[in-house]
């Protein structure tokens, strides 16, 4: 089967993506597409696993991954319209029931003590359309506590004065949501600038001072990746930005190149293992549509842009 066939060939969760991003469909069958999240497929199955407290899986934070916050951060990522009946229905449940039980039983949307959370929650109350005093305070917290070197980390600064590019991502994905789903902000711009320069000037894996890799683990892409970073993450997000490819991407992108298939499809790998609601593939090895996607649309990204020319 052809590889567009056969990623269109799966939940309305791809379908609309690869229809948007991928084959250029006109907007209103993309839309179309898209509030089918909502009512069938896997977005459906994990509005109906919330309960009546507005949990999922009885947690904030744990048991991972099936938590109120990775199934929010899941259903982000199916695309799960913010505006549609069911999403605002769940959300508003979020809103009043769910607390943080270990800082004092506050609010969801208001975030809590690791800046990694902080990011996460940033996303979610940007992407669901969240405003307001309690959701301004956590977006001057997580401002706060950028690091001199332009990233973030959530053992900062009693444990370490340096970023991680777990947590850098996790910040910079919630600042990006919140400049397209909210307002810009100077503030925030900034901000996201000096962190992608972070992210960049370690080629997106590796060590500024030595060029080692840092981690293989980084070198392998997991879907979901919950709150672990890895190149096809970090490229994902400087193509949400719209920024054009910089040439500091070059290694990353060869490496995604590497991973394709002889079938022209991606393979799932370094899955984070936990409890889940239900699985979406079939498994590290084999044919991934989501890591299909999500590298496709990243190489089409580079090649329509200035980083094509690094590449010859």
């Amino acid at each position: 089967m052809d590889v567009t066939d056969w990623l269109l060939d799966a939940d309305p969760a791809i379908r609309w993506q690869v229809m948007r991003d991928l084959t250029d469909e006109p907007a209103e069958a993309v839309a179309t597409e898209r509030a089918r999240v909502a009512t069938e497929g896997w977005g459906a199955q994990l509005l109906a696993l919330q309960a009546a407290d507005g949990q999922w899986g009885g947690g904030t934070y744990s048991p991972k991954w099936i938590s109120t916050t990775y199934t929010l951060l899941l259903l982000r990522l199916l695309g799960l319209e913010p505006d549609a009946p069911q999403a605002r229905a769940a959300i508003d449940r979020v809103r009043e029931g769910v607390t943080w039980k270990r800082d004092g039983d506050s609010p969801f949307f208001g975030g809590q003590r690791e800046t990694c959370v902080n990011g996460m929650v940033l996303q979610l109350a940007s992407y669901f359309r969240e405003t307001g005093e309690l959701v301004d305070r956590l977006l001057d917290r997580v401002l706060a506590e950028q690091l001199d070197d332009g990233g973030w980390n959530c053992e900062a600064p009693h444990h370490s004065h340096r970023s991680s590019f777990n947590t850098t991502i996790l910040v910079l994905e919630g600042l990006l949501e919140r400049e397209r789903s909210v307002a810009p902000d100077s503030a925030m711009t900034a901000a996201r600038a000096h962190g992608e320069e972070y992210l960049l000037d370690r080629r997106l894996f590796r060590s500024l001072s030595t060029g080692a890799v840092v981690t293989s683990a980084w070198t392998r892409f997991s879907f979901p990746p919950q709150w672990h970073y890895d190149v096809l993450r970090g490229l994902e997000y400087l193509r949400a930005t719209g920024r054009r490819p910089d040439e500091r991407c070059a290694d990353a992108i060869d490496l995604v190149r590497r991973h394709r298939r002889d079938d022209g499809r991606w393979p799932l790998q370094n899955t984070h293992h936990a409890r889940t609601h239900f699985q979406m593939e079939d498994g590290d090895g084999n044919p991934s549509r989501w890591n299909t996607l999500r590298a496709l649309r990243v190489l089409r990204w580079w090649d329509g842009g200035a980083g094509l020319r690094s590449m010859e």
